[in-house]
């Protein structure tokens, strides 16, 4: 009697599948992709850096230059796994997945998912889209390679915390490629690149780039505002709109900036999470912050006694946030401000806060007045205070010095707005936080001349 063994090849129904496989040598087509880049996009090709960073205008091209790279390193390297990840899956699918599909030639494909947005190649290598709005569902893999797009609108935690470990059984290379967002974590990315082996930077304009006319250009140029301009077609690091101290530059950080001696100006910021303040000297006129306090998971009585060890015998003038008089950051129930006292600091404030207005008004006077005189100096090492002063802005939507406070790093402006109102005193002199000294003069005029009546009376 027939089996139904008889009617398999092997004889068993348990045999191992058999496995196309496809010899055929798929490097002239990853050749190809090479040839059909840019002079630019080679340049970023070519260098032998591990990591590389790419900051380009709009239209440069930064999507194919990706997806070709990670097509010829698929091809390369079989049976690899070859991500590209941008801020998130929807980015991806939209961005990306076409790109890619229509990219690789249908012989090439083993298989295709589209929900998982990955494809597999008859050489064993897999190529994967994600999205990194959720970092943690990126983790447990070994990658080979990674790209990661629109770096700068990506979460920085996703990079540090998940993507970069990935890579280290393997060495894989990562490239990074965006537009501008700001002066956020990819900014400070940047920066760090120029001083680390095996990285490297290219920044190319939208012309430079060769894919949008020049006429193109000129015309975004005559519609958009100049910062976006720059930002957008020029791949420059543009802080953010509604910044709250936009004359802050360059021009006000010195590294010749010292502790000159004599008396040591303090303005602090009272936080439950991170005690936070600036150091420095009246040099004539002008300010010269020297130092600044970061004191994680700290209170007022930690950092003063940390002063008074670090300055033995130098009179310390606190200029404290007014609301000190009555907060208490100390078991014990004294204040704020009765801990700077009871340590010896003269303590500087008023009774009531300041107007936020007058705060950002006086520190904006110190930093450039309208004739353009600079009146603060701050040293490089000040990188907390520094990254407030050039990020801090208005919140959306609000009117009236409204500050956003979701990065959490406008503590540094605070104390530094605190020690100049105290210190420097530009409140106009008829206006104080806790209303219209002009009003209250007026009062006490009007009650003088009622006592006067009374007497001649």
């Amino acid at each position: 009697m027939p089996s139904i063994l008889d009617r398999c090849a092997g004889g068993s129904l348990l045999e191992d599948p058999i496995v196309a496989v496809d010899d055929r040598d798929w490097r002239p087509f990853a050749k190809q992709l090479y040839d059909s880049l840019t002079g630019p996009q080679r340049q970023v090709w070519d260098s032998p850096e591990r990591f590389k960073l790419l900051c380009s205008g709009r239209r440069f091209g930064k999507t194919y230059l990706c997806i070709a790279r990670l097509v010829a390193w698929a091809i390369e390297n079989p049976g690899t796994l070859n991500w590209y990840c941008t801020q998130n899956y929807k980015s991806a699918k939209q961005i990306a997945w076409r790109q890619l599909r229509s990219m690789i030639p249908v012989e090439m494909f083993a298989k295709k998912n589209e929900a998982e947005l990955s494809v597999e190649l008859a050489n064993g290598s897999i190529i994967a889209l994600k999205g990194a709005e959720n970092a943690d569902s990126l983790r447990g893999v070994s990658l080979s390679s990674l790209i990661v797009d629109e770096a700068a609108y990506v979460k920085q935690e996703a990079w540090e915390m998940v993507l970069r470990p990935a890579l280290s059984d393997q060495g894989g290379p990562a490239w990074f490629i965006t537009t501008p967002a700001g002066l956020n974590w990819f900014h400070d990315l940047w920066e760090q690149a120029a001083n680390l082996e095996d990285w490297k930077t290219f920044s190319f304009t939208t012309i430079e780039g060769g894919n949008v006319p020049p006429e193109e250009v000129a015309a975004a140029k005559r519609t958009l505002d100049d910062r976006t301009f720059r930002q957008e077609y020029l791949a420059s690091f543009e802080t953010l709109s509604g910044r709250v101290y936009p004359d802050f530059s360059d021009d006000n950080i010195s590294a010749e900036v010292k502790d000159i001696g004599g008396e040591i100006y303090w303005g602090t910021d009272f936080n439950v999470g991170v005690m936070a303040g600036v150091l420095g000297s009246r040099v004539g006129d002008t300010l010269h912050v020297w130092d600044e306090i970061t004191v994680k998971q700290s209170n007022t009585d930690e950092v003063c006694a940390m002063l008074k060890a670090r300055f033995p015998g130098r009179h310390i003038v606190a200029y404290p946030d007014p609301t000190g008089s009555a907060r208490k950051t100390s078991a014990a129930g004294e204040t704020d401000h009765g801990i700077i006292r009871r340590y010896g600091f003269q303590c500087v404030s008023p009774k009531h806060p300041w107007a936020v207005k007058d705060k950002i008004n006086s520190t904006n006077w110190m930093v450039k007045t309208a004739d353009g005189q600079i009146r603060l100096f701050i040293h490089p090492r000040c990188k907390h205070t520094i990254k407030a002063l050039k990020n801090v802005t208005y919140k959306e939507g609000t009117q009236d010095y409204v500050i956003d406070k979701s990065a959490g790093i406008e503590h540094w402006t605070d104390g530094l707005g605190y020690l100049i109102l105290g210190a420097f005193n530009q409140v106009k002199p008829w206006q104080t936080a806790s209303g219209d000294r002009a009003q209250i003069q007026r009062r006490i005029s009007e009650k003088t001349k009622m006592l006067g009546r009374r007497r001649l009376r």
